[in-house]
């Protein structure tokens, strides 16, 4: 069987295998040294545009800002199951945005993706009230969520059309799926399937040499999305010229490299070390 006929059947599980990370919202430990510092701050007109903010406690000066996308398959997901990740994210100094976007069926492709350009640039107009910096920004996300980070840090067409082309200073992504074509199954085809170009769903379509840089992690273990994905894209970025590094993470699933954003397991491998190294040296 080819590595995509392993993919499709798999792609359709993605907000299954999301899904249960929301368990570590309610009853995982957080992290003391950060807290939400805003919620329900709106970045269009729909109940969904809304997005909260996660910052250090202690922060000394203005801290780097990143915006989090959550996973979910495009059609599951809510900000009020992501703080713990968050969170964690931002007691590694950093302000974090957690925003909710439109969903499939409510939406196809490119809704979603214009979503998270929409709320990244609302992110800049308001990073500067919290102590965040606002002139550059990150971007991250894991699984679907990974997929919207990619795809505006990498097809210029999104921030350009909220007025902030060069605003994405750096972008990671954790378990993303970045080359999933063809589209033959429902959760693939209910999203994209309306694209009359689906090269133009996929991150790998806008590698570039001048690309913000990208930090790509992966589990081997993971049978929802393969890691063939991130070594795809990160191969097709050092092609043509372009900033990327890929980590992939032995014996980790697709749930586990969101999981060891938490305290309960972040024992299991330093993919939170990595991110925050990685957006802390791009960012300043």
């Amino acid at each position: 069987m080819t590595r995509r006929g392993l993919f499709a059947p798999a792609l359709g599980a993605l907000a299954a295998a999301c899904s249960p990370l929301g368990l570590l919202n309610g009853l995982g430990p957080r992290d003391r040294t950060a807290g939400r510092m805003a919620r329900n701050l709106e970045y269009g007109p729909d109940p969904r545009q809304k997005f909260d903010l996660y910052g250090p406690t202690n922060a000394q000066g203005p801290v780097p800002t990143v915006v989090f996308f959550y996973g979910g398959g495009w059609d599951s997901g809510d900000r009020s199951l992501y703080g713990w990740a968050a969170q964690a994210l931002a007691a590694r100094g950093f302000l974090v945005a957690l925003p909710d976007y439109r969903l499939v069926p409510e939406v196809r492709f490119p809704t979603f993706i214009e979503d998270a350009a929409a709320a990244t640039a609302r992110v800049a107009e308001v990073a500067g009230q919290y102590g965040g910096r606002s002139e550059t920004l990150g971007v991250a996300g894991h699984s679907a969520g990974a997929h919207l980070a990619m795809m505006i840090a990498l097809d210029r067409r999104y921030m350009a059309a909220v007025g902030q082309p060069d605003l994405i200073g750096a972008a990671a992504g954790l378990a993303g799926p970045y080359e999933f074509l063809p589209l033959d199954v429902a959760s693939s085809i209910n999203a994209f399937g309306q694209a009359p170009d689906p090269l133009q769903t996929q991150p790998v379509t806008f590698a570039r040499a001048d690309a913000p840089p990208l930090w790509l992690g992966h589990g081997t273990d993971d049978r929802v999305v393969h890691d063939e994905d991130t070594i795809i894209l990160n191969d097709r970025m050092r092609a043509v010229g372009g900033r990327s590094e890929a980590k992939l993470y032995p014996g980790l699933n697709h749930a586990d490299l969101i999981a060891t954003f938490s305290p309960l397991f972040r024992k299991k491998a330093p993919v939170l070390d990595d991110v925050s190294a990685f957006f802390h040296r791009e960012l300043g």
